[in-house]
């Protein structure tokens, strides 16, 4: 069988056509419907009209508050005209296929349960680095969706001494995207813009002020790590998020963690060091796990797999 799986996110849908094996027969990408709800719509009918025939079912990840158990969007992160409304049951009435959709975060953690570096690991968590940071907590094994389907947000955890209403003292401005970009702006005293493949391409020429930039933004991202490690106490931390793999990264980040970690333990807190590692599916993490949750739902709803007869 072949599957179709969507990451909406921010600036680009990506794509791909999966099948049992795990094996990507076509990927790619498109820009993100970001003008309005029927826009949005259309970009993924328009998927359905090219590939109906030859897959059997579509699963979805995209930034928001869901509930992947009916794809019930509370939210739509960077969607922000996507707000209470249940879009499998919308989609169904032109695409008659199953379809699961699933926070993007929580997509790439089911990839890496499922498929990767937190494969048989009971408690984790997930920080995923892009445009905000995206994140779940793994308990006995399976994604934690929380209450109102939003455990797991870390943009919105506070880095300010006191409480305030500034977005400026969430986390998502410090370790997100734009985080990054203020840190090596600061450090190089200017106000040019530079893509993130900019930034890791100036540090990796070991340009010293962009290299200031980088350690100030992981200093920061390991005082998170280790209020997780101290609230949770997880087996595992998996960054992922596409700059994860750059290895500058990995050494300021296990720089600052040492030093964490040495601090607390000459003061003799209870508090273990974490173990952090990358994670290994990368820019593919949210379409894998798509497809790892829209498998699931077919296996709970209909026999062998199939959609041929509901149980």
């Amino acid at each position: 069988m072949i599957y179709l799986t969507l990451d909406i996110g921010g600036s680009a849908i990506k794509y791909g056509l999966i099948d049992d094996s795990m094996t990507f027969l076509e990927k790619g990408s498109i820009p993100a419907p970001t003008e309005n709800k029927e826009q949005f719509l259309d970009s993924i009918y328009s998927f359905y009209e090219k590939y109906k025939g030859s897959i059997s079912g579509i699963g979805i990840s995209m930034p928001g508050v869901i509930n992947p158990e009916i794809g019930f969007a509370k939210t739509g992160g960077a969607f922000s005209f996507i707000k209470d409304m249940n879009l499998v049951e919308i989609l169904q009435e032109r695409i008659p296929l199953p379809i699961t959709i699933g926070n993007d975060a929580k997509c790439a953690a089911y990839a890496e349960l499922g498929f990767g570096c937190l494969k048989g690991i009971s408690d984790a968590v997930m920080i995923v680095l892009g445009t905000g940071i995206g994140g779940c907590l793994i308990i006995d094994g399976k994604v934690h969706i929380g209450k109102s389907y939003a455990s797991g947000e870390f943009s919105c955890v506070s880095t300010a001494k006191y409480c305030t209403q500034s977005e400026e003292d969430e986390w998502c401005h410090e370790n997100g995207s734009a985080g990054l970009l203020k840190s090596v702006q600061k450090s190089l005293n200017t106000t040019q813009q530079y893509t993130g493949k900019e930034i890791f391409e100036m540090a990796n020429r070991n340009n010293p002020q962009v290299l200031k930039g980088i350690d100030d933004f992981c200093n920061k991202l390991v005082r998170q790590i280790f209020n997780l490690q101290a609230i949770f106490d997880p087996e595992m931390i998996a960054i992922g998020g596409g700059i994860s793999k750059q290895p500058i990264l990995r050494k300021y980040i296990n720089k600052y963690i040492e030093k964490m970690y040495s601090y607390y333990q000459n003061h003799d807190y209870p508090l273990n060091r974490p173990k952090v590692v990358i994670c290994q599916h990368g820019n593919d993490a949210n379409l894998i796990g798509a497809l790892f949750q829209l498998k699931n739902m077919m296996k709970l709803y209909y026999k062998d797999d199939t959609v041929l007869e509901r149980k």
